[in-house]
């Protein structure tokens, strides 16, 4: 009896794949508590395996340099997050006072339109009203869910480091057992997709941070410069929103904004603002991202918008931010196959020359 193949037809094909869709995002969206930190965790160690490995060629053990390098990620991040925590409780300190500025300068803002527009004024309060009510309304159950979000995140910043280090640990591990899925004759070409594969994502994760790092120091200075209140707290989220393409860009120049109009007596800093928001992103995409991000990581926008959504529909608000890395290591893993390399292709955004019409139609004509 000989072994043939057993070629589906298409839509068999299509079906098949559609069900295998819908089946992975089942499995992705059921167990996102355990895949959000197993996620992070991953990328988290693939940045600092470097790391691991200079302490590993001082001839330190491998349990100690990972201990080490953990700790002091560990320090750094907590200095980070006890400068962030310290400037949002200064923030939220003098949030009613925001608020009752910015509710006055929303008031004017609407007593200018409805005489500029003729559009009756009490409407607008009275739309403006309502929507605050449902808001108030809504909070209560929006507490509670916060602290079921709080409580998650607490879990997670335990087991985070947990499989961080033994990921770490067991890294060679992993790497044997990838190459003994594969028959000996792909060993050779395993090895360099792994080997390429893992250097591209550690530049590009590491060149993320980097570019996060220079970013929230271009916005602070140009908050400070501008004389915007709370200008390294905005700064830094302005930067880490800067993480998710188009979307956060929006949300992050509208906070500074808002405290601009909240703040100052004149509008002209908002415009400042936002002309120092529009001066950073052109540095940032025609200089930093292509200095410091690795240039062999380049997605379209239409993919990057699409995995943006699909990840705050999957996995809400971590989903945004893990979209465009995991998205980004999806596709070197696709260019390093050459089976799946159209697929690669598809998510990057070197656009193919055009095809001219015209002349096809000529030749067509002529035949």
């Amino acid at each position: 009896m000989t072994d043939e193949k057993i070629k589906l037809p298409f839509y068999a094909q299509a079906s098949l794949s559609f069900i295998g869709i819908i089946a992975l995002f089942t499995i992705l969206y059921v167990a996102k508590g355990i895949l959000i930190p197993l996620v992070f965790a991953i990328i988290i160690a693939i940045v600092l395996h470097p790391v691991v490995n200079f302490f590993v060629e001082w001839k330190i053990n491998r349990i100690v340099a990972i201990a080490i390098t953990l700790l002091l990620t560990i320090i750094i991040i907590a200095a980070f997050g006890l400068l962030i925590y310290s400037q949002i409780n200064r923030l939220s300190e003098s949030l009613p006072a925001l608020i009752e500025k910015f509710t006055e300068a929303l008031n004017s803002a609407v007593i200018w339109a409805s005489g500029y527009l003729d559009i009756n004024s009490q409407k607008i309060f009275a739309w403006i009203t309502e929507t605050k009510g449902e808001i108030m309304n809504s909070s209560g159950a929006a507490i509670g869910k916060t602290l079921v979000s709080i409580g998650g995140i607490l879990i997670a910043l335990f087991l985070v480091p947990v499989y961080v280090f033994f990921i770490l640990l067991y890294q060679p591990l992993i790497i044997d057992f990838i190459h003994k899925l594969f028959i000996t004759n792909q060993q050779s070409k395993v090895n360099i997709i792994i080997t390429r594969s893992k250097t591209v994502i550690q530049r590009y994760l590491v060149g993320l941070v980097m570019e996060a790092v220079i970013m929230a120091a271009l916005n602070t200075t140009a908050l400070l410069i501008i004389g915007i209140d709370y200008a390294f707290v905005l700064g830094i989220l302005i930067a880490l929103l800067n993480v998710i393409p188009y979307i956060g860009g929006i949300v992050g120049v509208a906070l500074p904004v808002m405290i601009a109009l909240a703040t100052k007596s004149s509008a002209w800093y908002a415009v400042y603002v936002m002309v120092a928001y529009f001066v950073i992103q052109i540095i940032d995409n025609n200089f930093i991202v292509p200095l410091i991000v690795s240039s062999k990581v380049k997605i379209n926008a239409l993919f990057s918008l699409i995995v943006v959504f699909v990840g705050n529909a999957l996995w809400g608000i971590p989903g945004m931010f893990l979209s465009i890395p995991i998205l980004a290591i999806v596709k070197l893993i696709l260019d390093n196959i050459e089976q799946l390399e159209p697929y690669g292709f598809l998510l990057g955004d070197t656009l193919p020359p055009l095809i001219k019409i015209k002349p096809i139609i000529k030749k067509i004509k002529k035949t």
